[in-house]
């Protein structure tokens, strides 16, 4: 047994499945140097391949013990170019290229796309972007059926590249009907975190979450952040949403680059005044792709995101199609390690005026125990949990004191995975806090983790309140 382990990151780590790290083996390995949740990326790949990568997942799951969660992110409506008349195309600053309706272009500048309303919807002075900003156009001027643009940064334009309509009005859904089927895929198979793209209003949030509470399903929405319009709602939009991911590789391209840094602390700040978790993505190791060590860049933003307040932080085609997988795993988790070392010393963060998801007397009760396990210098903070609720109230603490979340529900173990500093662990015995005292005891000496002497603080319910934590037990480890 790997994990969990008491020196491990309080920070979490999402790692992107793909083919270079798809064996049962190598997510093994992955999940052993630190990794807390599997994505799959539904822009890739279909059901039968998603469902064997459930079989593989749910394999590792019993060759490591640990309840790793897994997030399908829904791809949304991706704009891309259509196929190009000349294909590459190389554009220079000045020169001027046309949208044009339908689906071939007769001319080496004409450009088509898979969003038919592209030219109705843009107006001159407006800026597109292609292959991920790479290319920039302005759009010159507008007729029934094209749109004439004037190319401001030149390169290489390839078919079937990314199109990115900064400060457009779109009125494309953020679920395609694609997005609809595997929304209603992941409800029916057991997905702990479903995140969803293009999200511009808290209704695109509330959309999805009840269309997957029709299916009885109580996995955690993600909203990414992706688009202005979601940064001019941005707290409508966390407060619908379980959690948000910072996705800033269309966020940078969205808006001018020089304000993603910012943005970036913004939305983690929101979150963390909402006790809403929140994930950093897309270009955090990038380098790793093809080097087995990251740039100097790289392990600050890691670190920069951390300090901030991430709960998590994404490795994409790092550990999808890059050379060095379970590198690039362990060099986060060390930059991790590293960086929370500053939150040692960091007082317990201030109760909220309003937490809703659990009881106030939960709430008040779960942030008391930190100060007791911090006045005490506690080797432990114990959790019992049915529904995750106190295990999430708990990590937004930020606590540095290592927490065992604990449950008898697999289901909620897995969601736990997110969450800030909690380790998931599985335990019959809830209803008695002798027992699970007991238990966790039993549980820390065989492991090594607990010796005589050691305090430990379990936060439980007596029964005497329903759905309540109204208990907090210090607890002094005893020689056999």
């Amino acid at each position: 047994m790997n994990r969990p382990s008491l020196d491990e990151a309080r920070s979490k780590i999402i790692a992107t499945i793909g083919p270079a790290c798809d064996s049962p083996q190598m997510l093994a390995k992955l999940v052993d140097h630190g990794v807390d949740i599997f994505r799959i990326n539904a822009a890739h790949g279909s059901q039968p391949y998603f469902a064997e990568l459930l079989r593989r997942i749910e394999e590792v799951r019993q060759m490591t013990g640990f309840p790793v969660g897994v997030l399908l992110d829904l791809s949304g409506p991706k704009i891309r170019l259509g196929q190009l008349f000349q294909d590459p195309l190389e554009v220079e600053p000045g020169a001027e290229l046309e949208f044009v309706r339908g689906e071939e272009p007769q001319a080496p500048t004409e450009l088509t796309s898979n969003y038919p309303k592209l030219v109705d919807e843009v107006r001159p002075g407006d800026r597109i972007m292609l292959a991920d900003g790479t290319i920039s156009l302005e759009v010159i001027a507008c007729a029934a059926d094209r749109v004439r643009c004037r190319v401001l940064t030149g390169g290489v334009i390839r078919s079937r590249q990314g199109i990115n309509l900064p400060g457009v009005a779109l009125s494309v859904s953020a679920m395609r009907p694609e997005d609809l089927d595997n929304a209603i895929w992941a409800a029916q198979n057991g997905i702990d975190f479903v995140s969803l793209s293009f999200v511009r209003s808290p209704q695109d949030v509330t959309s999805l979450k009840d269309l997957l509470r029709s299916l009885d399903c109580q996995a955690l929405v993600i909203a990414k952040i992706e688009k202005r319009e979601a940064l001019e709602r941005l707290e409508e939009i966390v407060d619908a949403a379980d959690g948000v991911m910072v996705a800033r590789g269309d966020l940078g391209v969205e808006i001018d680059v020089a304000e993603t840094p910012i943005a970036q602390k913004r939305i983690i700040q929101v979150c963390r005044d909402k006790l809403k978790p929140v994930i950093v993505a897309t270009q955090m190791l990038e380098s790793m792709h093809e080097n087995s060590r990251p740039t100097r860049a790289e392990a600050s933003d890691v670190a920069n995101a951390i300090l901030d307040g991430a709960d998590a932080c994404m490795l994409s085609g790092e550990t999808a199609i890059g050379k060095y997988p379970i590198a690039a795993v362990d060099t986060m988790n060390r930059i991790m390690r590293y960086t929370e070392r500053l939150l040692k010393d960091q007082p317990v963060a201030p109760l909220p005026k309003e937490v809703k998801r659990v009881h106030p007397i939960t709430s008040a009760v779960t942030y008391n125990s930190s100060n007791i396990a911090q006045a005490i210098g506690a080797k432990l903070v114990v959790v019992a949990s049915r529904t995750g609720g106190t295990a999430w109230v708990k990590s937004k603490q930020r606590n540095y004191i290592p927490t065992l979340g604990v449950s008898n529900d697999w289901a909620i173990l897995r969601r736990m995975c997110l969450f800030w500093g909690i380790m998931p662990h599985y335990m019959e015995s809830l209803d008695d806090p002798q027992q699970l005292i007991r238990e966790v005891v039993h549980w820390g000496k065989t492991h090594s983790l607990l010796a005589p002497g050691d305090n430990i603080v379990v936060v439980a319910g007596t029964g005497v309140m329903a759905k309540t934590h109204n208990l907090v037990v210090v607890h002094q480890v005893q020689p056999d």
